[in-house]
């Protein structure tokens, strides 16, 4: 894998790691659960951290780390925005898109796994990796639980 191939790969997860940091402090906004807001407020911040170490990785490479999140990303937002406008902020809604950009990272992180990382690069990918596993399960099970509570309440 050349450096370019390289800075590409850390490029594309800063922009997944701008994503999730994006998607949780929008679903932060919309969630009614205090908890569950500071959580989202606290993986936004996990998120941002994430992106700065691969910054720097990817200007010890000699690139020109990405700053922003993707378009796919800033679309998946919109729809979050606008499906909570429409369900009226439904705190199972929110954690279903929630989780949706979780499996977005995940993917982003096992593709990036997939390639021929140099030691040093891959241990940090493979960490970063292991804590969006963490999200995504926690936030599947938080969907669960308010979908759960909800359905009691039925």
């Amino acid at each position: 894998m050349d450096n370019d191939d390289i800075i590409s790969t850390l490029n594309d997860l800063i922009e997944t790691c701008k994503d999730g940091e994006e998607g949780f402090r929008t679903c932060a906004e919309d969630i009614s659960d205090p908890q569950i807001k500071n959580l989202f407020i606290d993986r936004a911040q996990s998120c941002s951290s994430a992106a700065s170490e691969l910054q720097e990785l990817v200007s010890a490479c000699g690139g020109d780390p990405e700053t922003r999140s993707s378009i796919s990303g800033s679309l998946h937002r919109r729809w979050v925005d606008i499906k909570s406008a429409v369900t009226g902020k439904d705190d199972e809604s929110i954690l279903n898109e929630c989780e949706r950009g979780e499996d977005v990272a995940v993917t982003s992180y096992r593709k990036a796994l997939e390639k021929d990382l140099p030691a040093n690069i891959r241990s940090v990918v493979e960490r970063q990796y292991n804590g969006v596993l963490r999200n995504h399960d926690q936030v599947k099970s938080l969907r669960d639980q308010v979908r759960t509570a909800k359905n009691l309440t039925r």
